[in-house]
C-alpha cells in the first residue's frame, strides 16, 4: 500500500488539490500523505488569446511541505498520468526550493578529495612548514 502516486483529489470541504500521494495504515486506519499538495486553477487569457495555469500551494501559511489526512476526509481520490500535470508540480516544486534556498542532496555533496589524497597533501604541507620541531 505504500506506493507514491500523483493524484487529483476531491476532500470533503470541497477542495480539489493535485499531489503525490503514499497511502499506509496505521492501527486500523487509512492515513494519506500529501507530498507538495497544490491547486492548479486554470484561466483564459485575452492577450495571449491561450489558457494560463495559475499554482498555489494547498496550505500557504506555512513552510511545510508534507501533510498527513486521514482518509474518512477524502471524498475521491484518482492517479493522475498526464505528463502535463506531473511536470506542473515538478516545477512548481523546483521554483519552490530556489526560493527557500533549499539544495537538492547529491552523493557527492561534501566530498572534497580521497583519505589518500588528503593524507599526502597533508603531509607535504606538515614536512614544507619551516616552524615545525620534527625532524625529517
Amino acid at each position: 500500500m505504500n506506493e507514491e502516486f500523483y493524484a487529483v483529489i476531491k476532500l470533503v470541504s470541497g477542495e480539489e488539490i493535485f499531489s503525490k500521494v503514499c497511502a499506509f495504515s496505521e492501527k486500523e486506519e487509512v492515513l494519506v500523505v500529501l507530498d507538495n499538495p497544490i491547486f492548479i486553477e486554470t484561466t483564459f487569457v485575452q492577450k495571449l488569446n491561450a489558457p494560463v495555469v495559475k499554482v498555489n500551494p494547498w496550505i500557504s501559511l506555512t513552510q511545510e511541505t508534507t501533510f498527513i489526512i486521514q482518509r474518512d476526509k477524502i471524498i475521491s481520490m484518482n492517479e493522475v498520468k498526464d505528463t502535463r500535470l506531473i511536470k506542473i508540480h515538478k516545477r512548481y516544486i523546483k521554483e519552490q526550493t530556489k526560493l527557500s534556498n533549499q539544495t537538492n542532496i547529491s552523493p557527492n555533496m561534501g566530498y572534497v578529495t580521497s583519505v589518500a589524497e588528503a593524507r599526502v597533501a597533508l603531509e607535504k604541507l606538515y614536512n614544507s612548514n619551516p616552524y615545525s620541531n620534527h625532524t625529517e
